[in-house]
């Protein structure tokens, strides 16, 4: 519909537009269906979804909503939702900064942009001991589960 109305000036301006309205679209949509879940669970007084299904949004189809609440309501979504509130609880440090999904390509490519404005000018040094310590942080992040070492490892391993 919008396409059919405006036009854009050069080609490269409709993908361009197109994905951001698409990364923001996704990130509101995560958001409303997290605030739709904590509103019938109000309204219904309960924390069963399948009690919730009776509770249509006037937004969404009805079968779309029974079928989220189904799949809310399953044995394994329900597990998956405990262990991640009990890992936020655990370690709240670890959620402080987040950034979505992140391709490989840009995580690498915010990397190389802090390592030329955290390093010496003509030396592969950087400014600060702060400054390698969150370098090899972001570096090596997910490794730390992947090689499943403690926390006193983890940082001699990437302090090397």
């Amino acid at each position: 519909m919008f396409i059919s109305n405006y036009r854009f000036m050069r080609p490269s301006d409709e993908a361009r537009s197109r994905s951001v309205w698409m990364t923001t679209a996704r990130s509101n949509y995560t958001h409303l269906l997290y605030n739709a879940r904590k509103n019938a669970q109000r309204i219904c007084h309960s924390v069963d979804p399948t009690l919730w299904r009776e509770r249509t949004l006037t937004w969404m189809r009805r079968d779309y909503w029974e079928g989220l609440c189904n799949i809310w309501a399953a044995e394994r979504w329900q597990e998956t939702s405990t262990t991640m509130k009990v890992n936020r609880t655990v370690n709240p440090e670890a959620n402080k900064h987040t950034s979505g999904s992140v391709s490989f390509a840009t995580h690498q490519s915010r990397l190389e942009v802090f390592d030329k404005t955290h390093k010496k000018k003509g030396t592969d040094q950087y400014i600060s001991d702060r400054a390698r310590e969150v370098t090899m942080t972001e570096k090596y992040a997910g490794e730390e589960e992947q090689l499943q070492l403690d926390p006193e490892v983890w940082v001699a391993a990437s302090s090397a």
